[in-house]
């Protein structure tokens, strides 16, 4: 299958994603706040047709993303998902009515220009359909310990930059393994047909990982500034999903000189990750400010 139909979902997940995170911010912004649990969040969110727009955009993108990993390579799928977080900052100067400064757009243009690089020379290939459980156990056992490590470690430490980047990593292995094991089930839906999975240890393995993700999410949130938990979670997804993808379905990339422009790539990424985290735009879609939407960077 031509690796267009993957790029294609998995650009569409990213949008979706990216809109999604939007619309359900500004939603946010137009309820009262407080800060303890407020019982009735929810339906004060649930009045908001512009947060069900952001339910059905956190779906369409679900879709997306089990359609990219059953076609594609999960070398291929998880690094195109660095996009959310440029998309969903484009998107959020025209929905929040913000505007992205220069240093803003040079760090869109960076992460785009070091996708193109990184996966233009890496040049990932394979989609291997049947995982052995082999393979599945030992990267699993290794995951879920890597996961648990970062968990104690946050918790050891004040809320801060550290407990923030060890939440937002045990979140990047969450998403990882979530996307390799959706991709697993994916591939059993298309075998089998829907009652195999729902029988398939992967389709709950990948809804178990799912849901620890989110949590780690809101807890790398709470933890600490932006800068310091979406950089680790948005190249930590990418980097171990590279990993799952070489080990456990057999996937490709080029090696030799070709390293060269790949780590290029990547240094370009980062770059532009960690400039974009630090916007105010950022923050105020992460929740860190309500006011400062449209102004420049400290």
């Amino acid at each position: 299958m031509s690796i267009l139909v993957p790029v294609v979902f998995a650009l569409a997940a990213a949008f979706s994603n990216a809109l999604a995170t939007v619309l359900q911010r500004k939603a946010a912004l137009t309820v009262p706040r407080s800060d303890t649990l407020r019982a009735g969040l929810m339906l004060d969110l649930l009045r908001r047709p512009v947060w069900l727009a952001g339910i059905v955009a956190v779906i369409a993108a679900a879709v997306c993303q089990a359609v990219a990993l059953a076609t594609g390579p999960l070398t291929v799928v998880q690094p195109l998902l660095v996009l959310e977080l440029p998309l969903a900052l484009v998107i959020g100067t025209v929905l929040l009515r913000g505007g992205l400064s220069r240093a803003g757009w040079t760090a869109v243009l960076a992460v785009v220009a070091g996708l193109v690089v990184a996966l233009g020379a890496a040049s990932p290939s394979g989609n291997r359909t049947h995982v052995p459980m082999d393979r599945w156990i030992p990267a699993l056992a290794v995951c879920a310990g890597v996961i648990a490590a970062l968990v104690v470690a946050a918790l050891r430490r004040p809320e801060g930059r550290a407990r923030a980047a060890c939440f937002g990593l045990a979140t990047a292995v969450a998403y990882a393994v979530t996307a390799a094991l959706m991709k697993a089930s994916m591939h059993t839906l298309d075998d089998g047909g829907f009652t195999a999975f729902l029988t398939a240890w992967q389709t709950y393995g990948f809804a178990l990982f799912g849901a620890a993700a989110l949590f780690f999410l809101e807890n790398a949130l709470q933890s600490g500034p932006l800068v310091a938990s979406q950089p680790a979670i948005t190249l930590g997804d990418a980097g171990l999903s590279l990993a799952l993808g070489l080990t456990l379905y057999a996937e490709y990339v080029r090696s030799g000189w070709w390293l060269v422009p790949q780590l290029l790539g990547v240094a370009l990424i980062a770059g532009g990750v960690f400039s974009l985290a630090r916007l105010p735009q950022a923050r105020v879609l992460a929740g860190e400010d309500r006011a400062t939407v449209g102004a420049e960077p400290p």
